[in-house]
């Protein structure tokens, strides 16, 4: 501790005169601290220098130099690890400890700066100079004073290390040096911003710089006090709030009541026993209402565990809706709601009838398969009603987390079951209808991957026993009748695609549109737009040419969007006042719809020779393309161009070959490509093309091409070929038969093994249509060139 000796305040030049600092001084290292003058400070001696230095000096005047090392953990410091200025220091008094070590008392005298050191054994003598501090007077000087000690009498209401007596020292010196020294003494600042202050002989700057430090000082004294009388109140609040529950507790407990807590815990226990869950599930709900009731209900953990009894409480771990089993009548409902799509309808009442006969079936996992607007989703809407069940929707598109199937561990914040168990909640029934929307669009990535965890989800074998990491407990799933949907096949798991019964949902025929249009399309738009039948009609022919010419789709989006817009129109001159009915026949269109948007190009485009048309499927169904083959001179070179893939360009080489080998067979000369460059282009070049169903088309353009017979226009045609000249089997005919109607195809070559596929295709079209069937590509060029 450091304090002011009595009497070192009163200015007293005789007591300066008294002790006389010679030019030359023993210099004593000093760690950690730092000495002013007119002060004292208690130093404890260890090192064996040092222990030399002191009783040297006690046997001469005592006069010592008192020098704070650089960097305190160094031993035996050299002499450029010292400080150069210290303070000249008289030793008031010595105790010599047992091990050999000394307590000294010594009080600084004056500043001394070192000139030079002189000697270094046995320890350091140094030439040094005084440093006189001048005294200084005025009117700022004492303002400032003043300010200093109001400082710091409120740094010592806040400092417990700063005693009151301090503060009474303090209060009554008049020398600004001492004054600014006795403060940096005790300021908590480290050993060199107290050595800068040594260090600075001007008082006035020395003045202005402690007045800063305390300042600082005094500000983060009063932010700890204002923190610490915070905590306080929060502590003595929360205490408060804990002792008035305790009372409230005895109260009700004297009255019969029973608390929050308690009445919590009840209802919970009526609510698992009413939950009728089966062994396992009702042995880890107990378990957990057993922890929950020894949990304080301000704990965090507290609402974690009352929100997992809460999920599990709350699943229809036995409730479920009877099935409607009268075939009749759920057959009633399906043609209700959807036109056509006989395949789908017998497979459901075809469960149906296997449900009514054995109760405890597994519920089928079906997936429909098909382009846009085709009925997919609805239909599953639909299978609900029929079957008197629960409709649960989610949305699988875009997913990556294998989380949101399966939720997350209930060690993180915020944790939630996946969206099976959601849904399952949400229909509160075990045996809903849950249909997985868009199952062929599931991500991946480093989050895990959703198709594997739909595995256990979609496998009958498995799913009675469904663990989803939240709840932790296994749900049967065996009742649920999961459908899924997808646009294509190709982009699903193979693992889960073979875990489904896949069922196609082709395009629909335009006749089938001209139904769909009259019987559910318009009398839903005449609804949604405040119209009845009294204002509008649509007469067939309309209705034909939006289907032709305002529309090209496999399914009815655009058919319904297109509906709407006449009936917008409508509505505006009824709004205006129109009182007749409004009959909107083919000619009328323009008016609503605006010009017709597609064209039949197909006799266009083939009038040449050298183009020929083909069909192909695509993931929105099935239309049509022109392969179109030109020739100039060059020298054997092959041309492809249309972003044709390597399985198409593989076709369009395996043609030309054919084409070569069978030259003289077909009337062609043989060396009709010796000086010649061929280009082979598939219009609509931005959208990529590839597969093997285009080598017939290819082989009949460049057979067009050299014997200079245009193709008929009304032909198209589909096959893979081989170089023996074989047309092989391809896939999609349905929706290839379905894009060549819609753009007037009349006659259509298919391979002779694609015959069994004609079973897909409506009767109407099959009588409207032409249909030859192949198995050498000789015979496609009899048929197929004018």
């Amino acid at each position: 501790m450091i304090v002011v000796p009595s009497g070192a305040d009163k200015g007293d030049k005789e007591k300066e005169e008294k002790i006389h600092v010679p030019g030359e001084l023993p210099i004593l290292p000093l760690r950690g601290t730092v000495l002013y003058p007119e002060l004292i400070l208690p130093i404890m001696v260890g090192r064996k220098k040092s222990v030399k230095l002191i009783d040297d000096a006690m046997e001469r005047d005592r006069i010592i130099g008192v020098v704070t090392q650089k960097r305190s953990e160094i031993e035996d410091p050299k002499e450029d690890e010292l400080h150069q200025f210290g303070v000249a220091a008289l030793i008031l008094r010595m105790i010599r400890e047992l091990d050999g070590s000394q307590r000294v008392i010594v009080q600084g005298v004056s500043r001394i700066r070192i000139q030079e050191y002189i000697r270094r054994d046995p320890y350091y003598m140094a030439r040094i100079e005084a440093i006189e501090e001048g005294s200084i007077k005025g009117v700022e000087v004492d303002a400032m004073m003043m300010n200093l000690k109001g400082l710091f009498q409120k740094a010592i209401e806040y400092a417990p290390y700063l005693t009151s007596e301090l503060g009474t020292m303090v209060s009554n010196i008049k020398s600004p040096a001492i004054l600014t020294d006795l403060i940096a003494s005790n300021l908590n600042i480290n050993a060199s911003e107290k050595q800068r202050l040594l260090e600075m002989v001007d008082v006035q700057e020395r003045l202005n710089q402690v007045h800063l430090l305390l300042n600082r000082e005094v500000q983060v004294l009063e932010l700890g006090n204002k923190i610490q009388s915070q905590v306080k109140e929060d502590m003595d609040k929360t205490q408060r709030e804990y002792y008035l529950r305790e009372q409230m507790k005895a109260i009700k407990k004297e009255l019969g009541e029973l608390d929050e807590h308690t009445a919590e815990t009840k209802e919970l226990k009526e609510r698992i026993a009413k939950a009728k869950m089966p062994p396992e599930a009702l042995k880890v709900a107990e378990k957990e209402l057993d922890r929950l009731s020894k949990i304080p209900p301000a704990s965090a953990e507290y609402t974690v565990a009352r929100t997992y009894l809460d999920w599990l409480v709350d699943l229809p771990w036995s409730k479920s809706t009877k099935d409607n089993l009268e075939i009749s009548n759920a057959r009633i409902i399906l043609e209700e709601d959807h036109y056509n799509l006989e395949k789908v309808k017998k497979r459901i009442l075809e469960y149906l009838a296997v449900r009514k006969l054995k109760d405890d079936m597994k519920g089928p996992i079906l997936c429909f398969v098909g382009p846009p607007g085709v009925g997919k989703t609805s239909l599953g809407k639909s299978i609900a009603r029929a079957m008197g069940r629960k409709f649960v929707r989610i949305s699988l598109g875009g997913i990556r987390d294998e989380a949101e199937i399966r939720g997350h561990r209930r060690t993180y914040v915020g944790a939630l079951p996946g969206r099976i168990i959601q849904g399952l909640k949400r229909a509160g029934s075990n045996n809903p209808v849950f249909m997985l929307d868009e199952v062929d669009k599931i991500g991946m990535d480093f989050r895990g991957d959703p198709s594997s965890a739909l595995l256990e989800v979609l496998d009958p074998e498995q799913n009675f026993s469904f663990s989803d990491h939240y709840i932790d407990v296994g749900f049967d799933l065996s009742k649920v009748m999961f459908i899924t949907t997808a646009n294509v096949l190709e982009t699903i798991h193979q693992t889960l695609r073979d875990r489904m019964e896949v069922l196609e949902l082709p395009g629909y025929t335009e006749y089938e549109k001209l139904m769909i249009a009259k019987e559910f399309l318009i009398p839903k738009q005449l609804t949604e737009h405040g119209l009845s039948e009294e204002h509008i009609e649509l007469q067939d022919d309309a209705l034909t040419t939006i289907i032709t010419s305002y529309t090209r789709e496999a399914g009815v989006r655009n058919l319904e969007r297109e509906i709407a817009s006449g009936c917008r129109g409508v509505a505006k001159e009824v709004a205006e006042g129109k009182k007749e009915k409004t009959i909107i026949n083919s000619d009328a269109l323009h008016k609503f719809l605006g010009p017709v948007k597609f064209f039949p190009e197909v006799a266009e485009r083939t009038s040449e020779a050298g183009v020929a048309t083909g069909l192909a499927w695509t993931p929105t169904g099935g239309d049509i393309i022109f392969v179109e083959v030109t020739k100039m001179k060059g020298e054997k070179g092959l041309i492809l161009t249309g972003q044709l893939g390597d399985v198409m360009k593989e076709s369009a080489q395996a043609a030309l070959s054919f084409v070569r080998t069978k030259a003289k067979k077909l009337g062609i000369k043989e060396d009709f490509f010796d000086k010649a460059d061929l280009h082979i282009h598939v219009p609509a070049g931005g959208i990529p093309k590839d597969g093997p169903s285009a080598g017939l088309t290819i082989f009949v353009a460049l057979t067009s091409l050299f014997t200079n017979r245009p193709v008929r226009s009304d032909i198209a045609m589909t096959g893979e070929i081989t170089l023996r000249g074989l047309v092989l089997p391809v896939g999609g005919i349905k929706e290839k038969v379905l894009a060549g109607r819609r753009a007037g195809i009349k006659t259509i070559i298919l391979p002779k093994k694609n015959e069994k596929d004609l079973e897909e295709i409506p009767e109407r079209i099959k009588k409207e249509m032409d249909f030859k069937f192949i198995q050498k590509m000789d015979e496609a060029v009899t048929m197929a060139l004018t």
